[in-house]
This record gives structure tokens, C-alpha cells and sequence, in this order.
């Protein structure tokens, strides 16, 4: 287990992602991979109420799972709230405030570990959305709040208004980054560092690019997620898997390890977010965890891909 950053929370070094749960990965699927995860050291996984065909159909599953078990106080539960589409995609207090209430009854929890601002609303005053999040802070609802999509200026705007006004401060990011989408590094970034956010990364393995699936000329079952992935099929994405393919023979392991891996080696990232719709899947993830790429490694797999 790990710090997570300025929290209290010790957490497993790899989140499991819950927006395929009620997707891609019906129940009883879902419930497989959960009870993998769990049973392989795994305490951190990272939902939505947006996610994703139903409102809310991926903490139902995870509420039902955490009830069946009687594990609640072993696991970490982030959640989020703000995006979606339709009238809740805002964070004005009252939906902070409803919508924290009915992710609680979906997961069958009487707090939420990890409250995320989902998306931005530029739309709503930063005291206004801010001091809803600070109130569900006080009231022991949420434990610890994050924040994921937005730009450099507005959390920084949003962070120093929680410090001037004594509120509960965004203490994790949660940025879209991995092997083949950099721009954080010279974007979000600089601000997790003046501000000792813990980071954790989303899209982690580019729609399922970085696990290696997606080949020029291979021929991938369609997916959900295909025609996302095989956007990084040029000449720079496939650089970086002839070096993942390269690193992961030399450690027998997998290619999609090697690129979280890649993502933990970077002091600021605590615990990438990655998500499995089957067993098969969440094994080729997993060993990510205690994988330790040397520093020419690193800087292989960095150079592979220049940041924009």
C-alpha cells in the first residue's frame, strides 16, 4: 500500500477503474473482477454517478458487491460528481449536495473516501460549488475531495480559493495522461506540483491502446473502445510499442504492466486508474503494482513519445 499524498488513505498502488461495471461488464462479470482485485491486495476503485448507460449503474454494482462482502471498511470509494450528460452535469450545490446523497444510498455506504469535481462548471460560481464540497467535508459525508478536468488556471483559481477561505482543499487529480497523451506533463502538472496533489492518471492505457491489442494490420474483435484506441496507430504510437514489447519480454511480463509502470515511476503518480470488464483482463494488469522499470527504461519509453 501506498500514501495517498495528503490524505489518510493507504491504497493499492493500481485503482480499478468502474466505468466498464454495467458497460462493457455486466453484473456478474463485474462482480468476478471486483472479487479479483480484492482478492490480489487491491483496496481502490474509482467509479462515477454517470457511469455509464444507467445513472449510476456502476455504484449499484459496486454497493451490492461491498454489501455482499462485508468489506466496506477494507475498500477506498471514489466517486464522482458533475459530469454525464443532462441536467445534473453542473456542480451547483444542490446537486453536489443531492448527488452526494444518492451516490451514498447507491453504494450502500454511509461516506464517500474520495469525492471528485468531475468536470469543470465555469458556469457556477467557485464559492458556490467550493463551499458545497467543504460542507460535505464537515459533515463527515466525504472524506477527502479531488478534482479531474480542469484546466491549469481554474484549479488554481479553485485552490487558492479553498486555502484563502479556510475550506477543504482538492488534495488529488485526477488528469487524462499516459504513454501517448503528455499534455499534462507541461499543463497540470507544474500546478500538482506547487500544490502536493496526488495524481491519478485516467485513460491510463488509451482506451486500451498501451495494453498492445491494437497492432497495425491486427485484426481486434470491435470493441467499445476500438476506434479510440487504434487513433494512436501513426508512427509515434507505434514507436512506443515496439518499446513496451521490448521492456515487457525483458521483464516477462506484460505490455500493459510496462505502461503503468511507466506512469508509477514518476514521483507525483500515485496509483494509475485502469479498468477490466474480465479476470483475463485485470491479470494483465495487475503486476504493474510491484514492477519496477530501471531508469533507461524509463527514459526509453519517455522518448518514444516527446511531449507535446
Amino acid at each position: 500500500m501506498v500514501s495517498l499524498g495528503r490524505t489518510d488513505l493507504d491504497v493499492f498502488p493500481l485503482c480499478l477503474g468502474g466505468n466498464v461495471f454495467g458497460w462493457t461488464a455486466d453484473e456478474p462479470q463485474s462482480r468476478a473482477v471486483l472479487d479479483a482485485y480484492a482478492g490480489a491486495g487491491g483496496n481502490f476503485i474509482d467509479t462515477a454517478n454517470s457511469y455509464l448507460v444507467e445513472h449510476g449503474q456502476s455504484e449499484k454494482i459496486i454497493g451490492r458487491w461491498l454489501a455482499d462482502r462485508g468489506n466496506r471498511d477494507e475498500i477506498v470509494v471514489a466517486t464522482k460528481v458533475g459530469g454525464g450528460r443532462g441536467p445534473l452535469r453542473n456542480l451547483r450545490a444542490e446537486t453536489i449536495k443531492g448527488e452526494a446523497e444518492a451516490s451514498l444510498k447507491r453504494l450502500r455506504s454511509d461516506r464517500i473516501d474520495l469525492y471528485y469535481a468531475h468536470f469543470d462548471d465555469e458556469e457556477t460560481p467557485l464559492e458556490e460549488s467550493l463551499s458545497a464540497f467543504d460542507a460535505l467535508v464537515q459533515a463527515g459525508t466525504v472524506r477527502h475531495l479531488g478534482a479531474s478536468n480542469y484546466t491549469p488556471q481554474r484549479l488554481s483559481a479553485a485552490l487558492e480559493f479553498q486555502r484563502e477561505h479556510g475550506l477543504a482543499e482538492f488534495t488529488v487529480l485526477q488528469p487524462h495522461y499516459n504513454l501517448v497523451e503528455r499534455d499534462f506533463e507541461r499543463t497540470l502538472l507544474p500546478v500538482a506540483d506547487a500544490w502536493d496533489l496526488a495524481v491519478l492518471p485516467y485513460f491510463a492505457l488509451a482506451k486500451g491502446f498501451l495494453t498492445g491489442k491494437y497492432r497495425p494490420g491486427s485484426d481486434v474483435v470491435e470493441s467499445q473502445r476500438a476506434e479510440g484506441a487504434r487513433a494512436y496507430l501513426d508512427e509515434r504510437g507505434t514507436a512506443v510499442l515496439a518499446a513496451l514489447d521490448e521492456i515487457a519480454a525483458a521483464h516477462n511480463t506484460t505490455v500493459a504492466a510496462v505502461a503503468l509502470a511507466w506512469l508509477l515511476a514518476s514521483p507525483r503518480i500515485v496509483a494509475p486508474i485502469a479498468s477490466a470488464r474480465s479476470t483475463e483482463q485485470l491479470e494483465q494488469i495487475l503486476p504493474a503494482a510491484t514492477l519496477k522499470l530501471t531508469p533507461a527504461e524509463i527514459d526509453r519509453l519517455s522518448a518514444g513519445m516527446p511531449s507535446v
